[in-house]
C-alpha cells in the first residue's frame, strides 16, 4: 500500500535520532518511504539505528559545524537529494536558576538548541533546497510560551528556536517550508526526572488523562514534513494532550510544576 504521504524515495535528515522522539520520526519517515539518515553522538547507536531503518548515519555533535557538513554531504553522496530535515538533538541543560547559571553552559545550550539547528537548514540550503525545495520541522516545546521553575535555560533556547523557525520559514518561502512541533511532557530518557516520579498525577491532570509518547510527536512531524502540509509553512504544532488548556480541566496545581520545585530533582 503506497503511503498517502508523499514522501517516497525522498531524503530524510534526524538529529538526535537514536532513541525517544528522534528515533520514532525517524523510523516513521523511513515507513512513509523516505530514505533517512540519522545522527547523534554515540557510534554504535547509530550505526544499530541506521541499521534497523535501512538507511545511513553519522555520528558526531551537532554542536560542531564540521559534523553538521559532513551529515549534509553523505546525505547527498548517498541518496542524491535531501528533502526533509528534523532538527531534533537537544540539551536540557543548565538547569537551575538563572541566577545560577553558568556562562558557559548558557552558551552550549544555545549552541545545541538554536545555533545547530539554523547552521543544518544552511547546510542543506546551500547544497540542495535552494534549488529544490524541502521542508523543515525543528522540535520545540509547548514549555517555549511560558515560564517554569529551573527549566528557563531550556525554555529560552526553544523559545528562539520557535522565533528561529518562524524567520526561516519566511525567508525561505515558497522552496522550502520550515515548521514546528511543540511536545508536552513525552515518555523519553530526557524527561525521566519529571514523569517518572509521579506520572499518574501529571497524567491525571491532562484532559486527555496521560502523558505523552514518541509516536505521538513522530506522527505530527510525518505530516508536517509531508505533502499533506503542502499549504503550511511558519507554524506551530502543539501535541502536548492538552497542557495548555488544562486549566479548564481541573483547578489543582500544575503537577510537572510542583514536582520541578522539589528539592533534588534534576536531569540525569
Amino acid at each position: 500500500m503506497t503511503s498517502p504521504y508523499g514522501l517516497q524515495g525522498r531524503a530524510a535528515v534526524v538529529t538526535g535520532a537514536t532513541r525517544g522522539i528522534g528515533h520514532a520520526v525517524a523510523r516513521h519517515l523511513a515507513d512513509a518511504g523516505a530514505l533517512v539518515c540519522v545522527t547523534a553522538r554515540d557510534a554504535d547507536e547509530v550505526r544499530r539505528a541506521a541499521t534497523g531503518l535501512g538507511g545511513i548515519g553519522v555520528p558526531g555533535s551537532v554542536a560542531d559545524p564540521d559534523h553538521l557538513r559532513a551529515v549534509v554531504e553523505l546525505t547527498l553522496h548517498e541518496f542524491g537529494r535531501i528533502d526533509v530535515l528534523v532538527n531534533n538533538a537537544a540539551t536540557n541543560l543548565p538547569y537551575g536558576p538563572l541566577m545560577d547559571v553558568d556562562p558557559h553552559a548558557w552558551r552550549e545550550a544555545f549552541t545545541v538548541n538554536v545555533e545547530a539547528p539554523l547552521r543544518l537548514v544552511q547546510c542543506a540550503w546551500r547544497a540542495w533546497m535552494r534549488d529544490h525545495g524541502g521542508a523543515v520541522v525543528n522540535i520545540c516545546t509547548e514549555g517555549a510560551t511560558h515560564v517554569g521553575p529551573r527549566i528557563g535555560a531550556y525554555g529560552t533556547t526553544k523559545a528562539s528556536l520557535l522565533h528561529l523557525t518562524q524567520q526561516l520559514a519566511g525567508e525561505l518561502a515558497p522552496k522550502v517550508r520550515v515548521n514546528s512541533v511543540s511536545p508536552g511532557l513525552v515518555r523519553t530518557e530526557m524527561a525521566r526526572f519529571v514523569w517518572e516520579p509521579g506520572e499518574e498525577e501529571v497524567a491525571a491532570g491532562l484532559p486527555l488523562g496521560r502523558i505523552g509518547e514518541p509516536e505521538d510527536v513522530a506522527r505530527a512531524v510525518v505530516w508536517l514534513a509531508s505533502d499533506q502540509a503542502e499549504w503550511v509553512t511558519g507554524a506551530d504544532l502543539v501535541v502536548d494532550g492538552g497542557t495548555r488548556v488544562r486549566a479548564a480541566h481541573t483547578a489543582t496545581a500544575y503537577a510537572i510544576h510542583q514536582h520541578l520545585r522539589t528539592p533534588g530533582t534534576r536531569p540525569t
